[in-house]
């Protein structure tokens, strides 16, 4: 069974970081791209970064490039978010979600949430100004 559980979250003064594991179980990270999303209240879900650990392929929303960082660690079979230099309007509810990579078509990551076919339960981010 596929299951993913996003961690890592908490409060935070703007300017300060933060670190988001997403820890699979069920696959292994190779066969799967991972995306990173988040969802602020009365917003939509948007993709934040996506990774696939087989070819070191990634992607990042305009907004997070140069503060955020998106790393697998295959070994742990786990994903990670390191976001720097944080501002109030990353104040969100943040998920992890992964897709076979196949079905991506390989050499292809997308931020758009329909893609994914499996969610963890996603870990709050709250950025004090």
């Amino acid at each position: 069974e596929v299951q993913l559980q996003a961690s890592g979250g908490g409060l935070v003064q703007a300017g300060g970081s933060l670190r988001l594991s997403c820890a699979a179980s069920g696959f292994t990270l190779d066969d799967y791209a991972i995306g990173w999303f988040r969802q602020a209240p009365g917003k939509e879900r948007e993709g934040v970064s996506c990774i696939s650990s087989s070819d070191g392929l990634t992607y990042y929303a305009d907004f997070a490039k140069g503060r955020f960082t998106i790393s697998s660690d295959n070994a742990k079979n786990t994903v990670y978010l390191q976001m720097n230099n944080l501002k109030a309007d990353d104040t969100a509810v943040y998920y992890c979600a992964a897709v076979p990579y196949y079905k991506l078509g390989y050499q292809y990551l997308t931020p758009n949430p329909s893609a994914y076919d499996y969610w963890g339960q996603g870990t709050q981010v709250t950025v004090s100004s």
